[in-house]
């Protein structure tokens, strides 16, 4: 236990503490403005602690502190530190590595969108994180309707290519700067429209695109004034799905919160030019009670570390301790002046803002919670209480091994959250180390594989399922126990198996458990094993139809390793280029007319 005796020593300058418990792991990271001062009052009157810092207070084994030039390097220093420990009783947010942002490299010759989930200080463009993969889906088809930026990552640095302009260029969606001869300011500026519409600047776009409209037609150049027409019809169709809410055309994000029983959303609106363009949920577990204004503090700080574009003002439910120096961070971060408002102190403009901040948040949780009562409180429960289980199994992963006469033998992973499919977190496996048809050993390996990247910290393996699934009876059952045992995760970890003919399950290699054929408990553990066998079988197949058309297009005269390659990213399946007509064949990328030839009759006098 931690001798508060100690803190007497401590400087009275600002700096960052580091509270460690008795296995020396960090617990907690914060900032002060007088660590003397501030780290005394976790230990002055232990009775009027919240109940989560009473129970930290009761873990701390050790205590360190840096000391830092001013507050706002204490507050870069806490973010970075929490960022990297991800200690157990700060307010987390959620990974942003999991949600994906849009990047436009400036620095090559011809940008083009990628789809990123790590953010890098590399001079590129990012926009995001978006946090529903369907807005990102409609944001890039939005895009590549209006403008005819490249599809593909080829390296442009020397033109033109050797290979001709794939498809796209031929259905005037792709400006095909890979041909060479394309001014790279005209594409440039293609781009830095694009930049505009991703940050919301739409009324600015149109005015730019109508000049040149305008401009375009004065020069009896039709055909270019008709092309800009087309764009701004399609640019009109997404601003009519944007709703304006202000008069005041700054940028802003405006953060609702909403709390019940144990769950916290912040509601991220984003406003910009006066039209509210998205609206993102962030959900956080409250098991310890934490003030709303430390919550919304540490969102803010972990929310704007990694974003790119910062809006002019931030509109906030309620005021936050360290309002200034976090306004300070933001200003800096920016390099412009960043404005944290409160709301009813500014105008009644911002007030009805963060009214339908808190709307919506209230809205996001009782949804969830009607579904969480209903899903988890029923088939959850049941689950746990007719499987014995230590807790409830909120998160349940299940996994399956798919062969063909043991070969290429393959394993997925498919996870369930509350009952519905969690497919961002799906993961599939070619097995390695075992040769022939033996589940038991493909079962053992990639088990073991999957927690074992836990282990080392992989963070596409890092959450911890509530209870495993494992598709067969007590023999794989057994094999991934041993794998689970191996590294030491057999007493955190629930295991079960399935077994396909009695549906029987299996919680070790005495009496199986049956339940009746009308429970929903059943019925869940079947629909996560019938998915992981889908997920499992589909890998498998595209695997074998791969090497199958590898084998086909093998056999074909004048079909080369490159003409294959490009072959095979064209089209999906032997069936749909047995389809396709001499005249598109000869369009994929490496391939010509002769070559498109021999394909075209390869199948129409071989196979039929």
């Amino acid at each position: 236990m931690f001798n508060p005796l100690k803190v007497n020593k401590f400087p009275e300058k600002p700096g960052v503490y580091l509270m460690k418990d008795i296995e020396g792991k960090i617990i907690y990271v914060g900032k002060a403005i007088n660590l003397k001062n501030r780290v005394k009052s976790y230990f002055r009157n232990k009775e009027s602690l919240s109940p989560k810092v009473r129970a930290m207070v009761s873990q701390i084994e050790d205590i360190e502190f840096i000391v830092t030039e001013s507050d706002l390097e204490a507050l870069v220093l806490e973010c970075n530190l929490i960022k990297f420990h991800k200690p157990k009783y700060n307010i987390l947010l959620r990974d942003d590595k999991q949600y994906p942002y849009i990047k436009i490299n400036l620095d090559a010759p011809y940008p083009y969108l990628e789809i990123v989930r790590r953010i890098k200080k590399d001079g590129a463009k990012y926009f995001g994180p978006f946090v529903d993969a369907g807005a990102l889906r409609e944001t890039i088809d939005a895009i590549r309707k209006i403008f005819p930026i490249r599809y593909c990552s080829k390296d442009l640095s020397k033109l033109p290519l050797k290979e001709r302009p794939c498809l796209n260029y031929h259905i005037k969606k792709c400006l095909a700067p890979c041909k060479g001869g394309l001014p790279q300011g005209k594409y440039m500026e293609m781009v830095e429209n694009i930049i505009l519409f991703l940050e919301g600047k739409t009324d600015l776009l149109v005015n730019i695109l109508k000049e040149k409209m305008f401009k375009a037609s004065e020069a009896l150049d039709f055909e270019t004034a008709a092309e800009i027409k087309e764009k701004l019809i399609s640019i009109e169709k997404v601003r009519q799905k944007q709703h304006v809410v202000t008069m005041d055309l700054k940028n802003k994000d405006i953060i609702g919160y909403f709390s019940f029983e144990n769950i916290i959303c912040l509601m991220v609106l984003f406003v910009r030019e006066g039209k509210l363009i998205e609206r993102r949920p962030f959900i956080f577990n409250d098991s310890y009670q934490n003030e709303p204004g430390e919550v919304i503090s540490s969102f803010i700080k972990q929310f704007y570390d990694d974003m790119k574009t910062i809006p002019e003002e931030i509109i906030l439910p309620e005021n936050i301790e360290d309002k200034d120096v976090v306004e300070e961070w933001l200003c800096f971060k920016k390099g412009a002046k960043v404005k944290i408002v409160i709301a009813g102190e500014n105008s009644e403009e911002d007030f009805k803002l963060i009214s339908l901040a808190l709307e919506n948040a209230k809205e996001y949780v009782m949804q969830k919670r009607l579904w969480e009562k209903k899903e988890e409180c029923n088939v959850l429960e049941e689950l746990k209480q007719k499987l014995s289980l230590q807790k409830l199994p909120f998160r349940i992963e299940g996994f399956d091994i798919s062969n063909t006469g043991g070969t290429d033998s393959v394993a997925s992973m498919v996870v369930f959250e509350g009952g519905l499919p969690k497919k961002q977190d799906y993961r599939r496996f070619k097995i390695k180390t075992v040769e022939g048809p033996n589940d038991f050993e493909s079962m053992k390996e990639v088990i073991y594989r999957r927690f074992n990247r836990a282990k080392k910290g992989d963070e596409k393996f890092g959450e911890i399922p509530d209870l495993l699934l494992i598709d067969g009876g007590p023999g794989q059952l057994k094999y991934a126990k041993e794998a689970l045992k191996e590294l030491g995760f057999n007493e955190k970890i629930e295991v079960i198996s399935i077994a396909k003919e009695l549906e029987l399950i299996y919680k070790d290699d005495k009496d199986p458990i049956e339940l009746p054929k009308t429970s929903e408990a059943l019925k869940l553990l079947q629909r996560i094993r019938d998915e992981a066998h889908r997920f499992a079988v589909t890998f498998h197949r595209n695997i074998r139809a791969k090497r199958n058309m590898d084998s086909v297009l093998d056999s074909i005269p004048g079909i080369g390793e490159k003409r294959k390659k490009a072959l095979l990213q064209s089209f999906p399946s032997i069936e749909e280029i047995k389809n396709t007509s001499i005249e598109e064949l000869a369009r994929v990328p490496g391939m010509n007319k002769k070559a498109a030839k021999a394909v075209y009759n390869y199948f129409h006098s071989v196979l039929h």
